[in-house]
C-alpha cells in the first residue's frame, strides 16, 4: 500500500518509493528558486530490500509515492536451509522467507524477532 506526499514535507529517515523499491532517505538538500522555476530537492536514499543507493531530483512542490511500512513482531518456528519459518504475534500467520546474510547463524526456533512489511515485501530487520 502507498499514498502520496509532497516533496517539501519529506524527512530524513522516513520512506519514499524510487523506481518501484521502498527506500529509506538519508539525504535531502533544496536549492533556492530559480528566476522561472520553484526550489528543487534532491533526494538521497538507500532501497530497504536491495540496499542500493539511488539519488532523484523534483520540485518540492511535486507529489511522490510514500510506501506504508508495517512493523511488526515473529517467533521463528523452524529453520529450513536457507529459509526460516515464522509466525505474527498478532496475526498469528506462518510465512516463509529468506535468512538474510547478517542474521545466517544468528536465528534459533521460539526466538522472536523484528520484520518490516512494504509493497507486499518482508525484511527481518531485528534477531
Amino acid at each position: 500500500m502507498k499514498q502520496l506526499a509532497e516533496v517539501r514535507t519529506l524527512r530524513v529517515n522516513r520512506y519514499m518509493i524510487v523506481d518501484e523499491e521502498p527506500c529509506k532517505i538519508m539525504s535531502i538538500s533544496t536549492s533556492k528558486p530559480g528566476k522561472h522555476g520553484e526550489s528543487k530537492a534532491r533526494i538521497e536514499a538507500i532501497g530497504i530490500f536491495d540496499r542500493q543507493k539511488r539519488s532523484v531530483v523534483h520540485p518540492v512542490k511535486h507529489k511522490v509515492h510514500v510506501p506504508m511500512i508495517d512493523k511488526r513482531n515473529a517467533q521463528i518456528l523452524a529453520l529450513a536451509g536457507e529459509n526460516v519459518q515464522l509466525m505474527d504475534l498478532e496475526t498469528y500467520e506462518t510465512f516463509e522467507m529468506p535468512i538474510p546474510d547478517e542474521f545466517k547463524g544468528k536465528l534459533e526456533p521460539g526466538k522472536e524477532i523484528s520484520y518490516l512489511e512494504a509493497l507486499g515485501r518482508k525484511k527481518i530487520t531485528r534477531a
